[in-house]
């Protein structure tokens, strides 16, 4: 592991980077109603000053070697209890670099946006607490130096992941989302948690430079046990299979709470505590294995949800799942995936952040709503919309030379030089998003209208329409930026590791493959929506669409296997408490009272009557003692 070196110059400044959003939250949440008409922009100017401070770190730590590009910041000592110590300390290296940009430009994009899109709610400065304390907890997680701070950026990401879901809280399903996201969320947490306290038992130490510099000391089985509960941690934040059924119902809160979280930032999280922990999963093949995986699945299962909901926001949720399942079947390659993984995790989060945000302009003009049977030849009056969407559109779908292709093939090929199968998988999922991102931009954007009667779609104002320009350019360029000019695998490549294998395609083949799975999914959604009129109301479909509809079941299996078992056991709790508990102590209580109600019968208060049971008595206990006597 490189070694650290003293924060200097504006390295001094890492902290700040964390202080300033939270520092704009605490104001906006804390400060009242007199924040109302300033404090948005105070919300937007925090995230922004980090964003341009982190590019400043960024052109400073490119002045160094590559082996000289991590810095440390220790605060302060913030547990120590006996042999055990934590700092409140950073570390800014190559990884964390990268997700502090996306952070900050991205969310500072949002920020921006959002002034338009929660112009006229009446509790947009809460709203934008919320996003400044979300960018906060985030920033503490992909800076923090040691497990024990990255699990309280986890759980703050979590808090305000909670309270932006629930922002329309008056609404039962935006009620219901907020804490289906919390419980499912608190399961993985349990697995983080679990995961750390066993670091601590085998290394002594929960800091990232202890327990990957003795990770190789510890036993297979071990390894296996931590990688297996960072995993389930992963897969709780990043909607994975088997705990991904939270990130469709969290499309109810506002949409820009769509963009931040679920696209660019919040469900990265899993991806880059795999990626940050390589040192433990190079190790844990078993833990490793199951990355891929957990990661292959949830491509499936996302792609194939994404291809049937009518929702728009609702279908990129699907997309998200079905993008992150990508990223972390690359982390779990290892070595020759780590690197991809990231990529692909760069230019998603910006491409998908310009999706999300443009189904927000186009419900911006729709009067909220968000079914794309209602929508149809929106390019004719919402033409900025329409061409940002389109890029969106053509990078998530891998068409040269926008971003997506260059992360997605260079992960595809990654996967081929591992396993041919996973390759192979990875391929037939890309001609799956070709149908279901083709299908939505034909149903939202072309064809004839399908628009509701009170309905007069208009193009959404420049303080929306900007980021989305912006968002649009980094879908267009990002991608040939970081492979070529950023040189994205020898900059990550001091952290996470990197290697090439021989791959039996070449990287042509895997291109020429992938585009042809991508543009046959793209015919299929033309003939299916462009050449035929779209019912306003669904048509039953096959059991796989309807079953796509639900969710895959994921929601009917947690019922069963969760929720009804929970129900029943805290039912049995409460009927053992009442019938076997309760009824012990009121039964006893009940018998001591019946005992007393009879001797009271006895207590007389007449002087005359207690004599007269002492002659009683004595009568009783001479004729004993005569009878004894006798005998």
């Amino acid at each position: 592991m490189t070694e650290l070196m003293p924060a200097e110059g504006v390295f001094s400044l890492i902290w700040l980077l964390i202080a300033l959003p939270l520092a704009g939250a605490v104001v906006l949440l804390f400060g009242g109603r007199r924040t109302n008409s300033w404090g948005p922009y105070l919300g937007v100017l925090t995230v922004c000053a980090s964003a341009v401070l982190g590019w400043l770190m960024l052109l400073a730590m490119l002045q160094n070697p590559p082996e000289e590009r991590t810095f440390d910041q220790n605060l302060f000592t913030w547990v120590s209890v006996g042999g055990f110590q934590a700092d409140m300390a950073f570390q800014l290296d190559q990884l964390s670099m990268v997700f502090v940009l996306l952070i900050t430009t991205v969310g500072a994009l949002i920020h921006i946006y959002s002034l338009g899109y929660m112009a006229h709610d009446p509790d947009r400065r809460k709203f934008f607490g919320y996003l400044n304390l979300f960018v906060g907890a985030m920033l503490i997680l992909v800076l923090a130096n040691n497990f024990l701070l990255l699990y309280v950026g986890w759980e703050g990401v979590g808090l305000a992941s909670y309270l932006l879901i629930g922002f329309y809280q008056y609404k039962h399903s935006a009620a219901a989302a907020a804490k289906k996201a919390f419980v499912i969320n608190r399961v993985g947490d349990v697995g983080l948690s679990l995961a750390i306290m066993l670091m601590f038992v085998t290394f002594g130490s929960v800091s990232f430079e202890d327990v990957f510099g003795a990770a190789d000391q510890a036993s297979e089985g071990t390894l296996n046990a931590i990688g297996l509960l960072l995993l389930l941690a992963a897969a709780g934040k990043s909607a994975q299979f088997p705990l991904q059924a939270w990130l469709l119902d969290a499309m109810e809160g506002p949409t820009p709470v769509s963009a931040l979280i679920h696209a660019a930032t919040m469900v990265t999280a899993g991806v880059y505590l795999i990626a940050r922990s390589n040192a433990i999963f190079d190790l844990a093949q078993v833990a490793a294995t199951a990355v891929i995986v957990v990661g292959v699945i949830t491509v499936f299962m996302g792609a194939i949800i994404g291809s049937a909901k009518d929702d728009i926001k609702k279908s990129l949720a699907g997309s998200t799942m079905s993008q992150i399942g990508y990223m972390i079947a690359a982390v779990g390659l290892g070595p020759i995936g780590y690197v991809f993984g990231i990529f692909h995790l760069l230019t998603h989060g910006v491409f998908k952040a310009g999706l999300f945000l443009g189904a927000g302009s186009v419900m911006h003009g729709m009067n909220d709503n968000v079914n794309m049977r209602r929508y149809g030849a929106l390019r004719t009056v919402m033409f900025i919309t329409f061409i940002t969407f389109a890029a969106g559109w053509l990078s998530i779908l891998g068409i040269p030379p926008f971003s997506g292709f260059w992360s997605k093939d260079e992960l595809i090929h990654a996967a081929f030089e591992e396993s041919v199968l996973v390759g192979v998988l990875l391929i037939i999922a890309a001609g799956i998003t070709g149908f279901y991102m083709t299908r939505m931009f034909i149903m939202t954007f072309l064809g004839k209208a399908r628009w509701e009667d009170d309905v007069h779609p208009h193009e959404s104002p420049k303080v929306m329409t900007i980021p989305l320009i912006i968002l649009a350019l980094g879908s267009t360029f990002l991608g040939m930026a970081l492979l070529f000019w950023g040189d994205i695998e020898s900059w990550l490549e001091p952290v996470v590791g990197f290697e090439s294998k021989e791959a039996p395609l070449s990287t042509a083949a895997t291109i020429g493959i992938s585009l042809a799975a991508v543009i046959a999914g793209v015919i299929v959604a033309y003939v299916m929506y462009a050449r035929r009129p779209i019912p306003i109301e669904a048509p039953r479909g096959s059991w796989l669409t309807r079953a796509a509809r639900e969710e895959l079941y994921g929601n009917q299996v947690n019922q069963v296997l969760v929720v009804t078992p929970t129900l029943v056991a805290a039912k049995a709790a409460t009927s053992i408490d009442a019938k076997g508990i309760d009824g012990l102590v009121n039964g006893l209580a009940a018998l001591v009272g019946a005992i007393s109600g009879r001797l009271r019968r006895y207590q007389t208060g007449f002087v005359r009557t207690y004599a007269l049971s002492m002659v009683g008595g004595a009568v009783i206990v001479v004729l004993a003692l005569v009878l004894v006597r006798a005998s």
